[in-house]
């Protein structure tokens, strides 16, 4: 697999599509930020990291989150930024902003993964990972 995490995204993107209420990624350091700032801001209802199995670094088990009336999910769209044949870097000053500010781009930093609003607030710059809205 050359592109980790347009599996991971794409994997998220199927579950939804398909009504899945759990889907299960292999795991990676990165992965695991990138689905604690999904939980943190409300796009999935619930992970939990598995320790062993047939992935070295375990699995992530996500678990979808859905309006309970209409039954749409949380997320709309997950767009894959930075591909590795074509790296997208952004300077602190150049954050993109996704929906006008209702949709959060995910952010590789020297001081971790976090979203655009959060590398803004510590004025640092990064290479752009993914748009989620």
């Amino acid at each position: 697999m050359t592109d980790p995490i347009a599996d991971y995204l794409t994997r998220l993107r199927n579950a939804v599509m398909a009504k899945h209420r759990i889907v299960d990624v292999p795991a990676s350091n990165i992965k695991k930020d990138m689905t604690k700032i999904l939980h943190d801001k409300g796009y999935i209802l619930n992970y939990k990291f598995v320790e062993g199995g047939e992935h070295p670094q375990g699995t992530i088990k996500i678990a979808l989150k859905y309006h309970p009336v209409t039954k749409q999910a949380a997320i709309n769209k997950l767009e894959r930024i930075s591909k590795p044949g074509l790296r997208k870097y952004v300077r602190s000053d150049d954050l993109p902003r996704v929906l006008n500010g209702l949709g959060i781009a995910i952010i590789s930093t020297s001081k971790g993964v976090m979203t655009d609003k959060e590398a803004k607030n510590e004025n640092v710059g990064g290479e752009v990972l993914c748009y989620v809205s």
